[in-house]
């Protein structure tokens, strides 16, 4: 069982593991073995996760998950399959940690006026310094 949450837990059997050839440095070692690891999870088939839950990963996570609602999360990292393979668990752990963390609304403050102050002197100066670079007027008018 992976413990995601205090509320979510999901087990084993709801995620999939493919191995395939990794990239990289390695020599013949990288020719021959499949250490990279893509753990597959199935979003929208899960019953480990609500409805809100699941909008919620899918809304977050949406790079990363196909047209069939499945989760990727590959691992390369390392030269044996067992470490890429702890690896991906960790990061999709993270991943779904972060995903299901519930969204803190915004508190509205207002602007200080010291703030406003700064921010109407700095046009000023800005202004002053334009106007100063400025062609005097030569049109003959004393």
């Amino acid at each position: 069982m992976f413990r995601i949450t205090d509320r979510v837990v999901i087990p084993f059997d709801e995620i999939r593991f493919i191995t395939s050839r990794s990239s990289g440095p390695g020599g013949q070692h990288v020719n021959t073995t499949d250490t990279r690891v893509t753990l597959l999870f199935d979003v929208d088939n899960s019953p480990s996760l609500t409805e809100l839950q699941k909008v919620a990963v899918k809304g977050k996570l949406k790079r990363r998950i196909d047209k069939r609602g499945v989760l990727r999360v590959t691992s390369q990292k390392f030269r044996s399959q067992k470490s890429n393979k702890d690896s991906a668990i960790e990061r999709f752990i993270e991943l779904m940690q972060w995903a299901l963390k519930p969204v803190t609304k915004r508190k509205e403050t207002r602007v200080p006026h010291s703030a406003k102050r700064k921010r109407l002197d700095r046009k000023k100066q800005t202004a002053a310094r334009k106007r100063d670079r400025r062609m005097p007027d030569t049109s003959g008018e004393y």
